[in-house]
């Protein structure tokens, strides 16, 4: 019988991000199935990932955090890769990259070792200004040898602008960790108090204040809804941490709540919490707001339904792929007159509501990750069958034992446009 495949899971951060959350538990629920895999990332060693990690890990220390954008992530990628280079080597059988940042480290690793096949997860394509990181993405997206993503829309995105096929694997969550528990309406009372809710009807969203988030439409939303509800909804807001400087925008977004009337009361930014509290937080909320204009896939709406909690979302090809079908109240993306009014149905149609809570669990369950880590292990296993089937019949080729040649693909001709740019 054949011995299931060493992984290497790399990431390019320690904070709780979507891709660092999602390497985190694919790699404990890979564990659990008895395969061997090993998480790489960036970040401080001392304080080790966003959670305790149960599988086998190696953080490598990071550059500073001082510097434009640009000298951020390729003091990442060199950092990455020499650490990459001394770890990897003769102990893993498939190198599984989760970022633009990771992909571009690992590059040098399958160039010195050709016949470890390397595959990228790609979550989303960021927005970035640059002509050398435009062209670094571009060139992590074309160089791997596979590539995974975890929807549909990201799959035709990447045919369509990239000329590459990339196969879909579902994302997770741990339903049961964020169920409601014995004990969880004291923790709703302290968390709402420490929010400061007071009676008043609590929205939650997770991620911080940024351009992607659509933050900017969910203050105006707010604001509108304050001039009419009494007493006033309010939002909190956990996360924060990005590899990307948003201070601006942030700024900008409070500026524009606060000239709208909107105060601390009404907005009560919480900064990354602990995640042993996460739970309790959407505990805590009445409904979850995620007005995203740009998503992978949306763990945290995932999280949110299997606490029970309605969710009010932005309506995009890749939350319509399992928020459809009246699963969540989808308002119009980059619209805030759109988005207050989903809101305002959330906080004043209570049958409404409940009727999404009830339904949330049961989508989230449809999302393992146990499910995740078994559609990772056979595409892994396809990629190494894949794998010896090309060395052998090149190995033929070799002997005379036919015409032509035959390669194993590393990139698609589209990445001929970008050579040498």
């Amino acid at each position: 019988m054949r011995s299931l495949p060493r992984i290497a899971l790399v990431t390019y951060s320690t904070r709780p991000r979507g891709g660092p959350v999602h390497t985190v538990e694919l790699a404990e629920a890979l564990q659990a199935l008895d395969c061997p895999v090993h998480v790489f990332a960036i970040g401080d060693p001392g304080a080790g990932f966003f959670r305790a990690l149960a599988a086998p890990h190696t953080i490598f220390p990071g550059p500073a955090s001082a510097g434009t954008l640009e000298e951020r992530v390729f003091a990442s990628v060199d950092a990455l890769a020499a650490g990459l280079a001394a770890a990897v080597p003769g102990r893993f059988d498939v190198v599984h990259v989760q970022d633009c940042i990771a992909s571009t480290a690992a590059m040098a690793l399958r160039e010195a070792n050709p016949c470890l096949p390397l595959v990228r997860t790609v979550h989303h394509l960021d927005d970035f200004t640059t002509s050398a990181l435009v062209n670094c993405q571009h060139r992590s997206v074309l160089e791997p040898d596979h590539l995974l993503v975890v929807s549909e829309f990201w799959r035709r995105a990447l045919r369509d602008g990239y000329g590459v096929e990339a196969t879909v694997v579902t994302n997770g969550v741990d339903a049961g960790r964020f169920a409601a528990r014995n004990g969880a309406t004291a923790q709703r009372s302290v968390l709402r108090d420490r929010a400061g809710a007071d009676g008043r009807f609590l929205f939650l969203t997770v991620g911080g204040i940024e351009p992607r988030k659509g933050s900017l439409h969910l203050m105006e939303a707010l604001a509108a809804l304050k001039g009419e509800l009494d007493p006033p909804p309010m939002l909190a807001v956990v996360g924060g941490h990005s590899f990307q400087d948003h201070a601006a925008y942030r700024e900008g977004a409070l500026a524009r709540a606060s000239d709208l009337g909107l105060t601390e009361r009404d907005v009560v930014i919480l900064g990354t919490v602990p995640d042993a509290e996460m739970p309790g937080w959407y505990q805590a909320a009445d409904t979850f707001v995620f007005p995203s204009v740009k998503e992978g896939f949306g763990l945290v709406v995932l999280e949110a339904m299997a606490a029970g909690l309605p969710v009010v979302a932005s309506d995009i090809p890749v939350f319509r792929e399992f928020l459809g079908g009246g699963k969540a109240l989808l308002a119009r993306a980059g619209s805030s007159a759109s988005l207050a009014s989903a809101m305002r149905r959330a906080v004043t149609d209570r049958a409404e509501r409940a009727r999404l809570a009830a339904g949330g669990p049961a989508v989230a369950a449809h999302f393992s990750w146990e499910r995740t880590a078994r559609q990772h292990l056979d595409f892994y296993e396809r990629v190494l069958s894949e794998a010896e089937d090309a060395a052998t019949f090149e190995a033929g080729q070799a002997g005379g034992l036919g015409a032509g040649s035959a390669q194993f693909p590393s990139k698609s001709v589209v990445s001929a446009l970008f050579d040498g740019n």
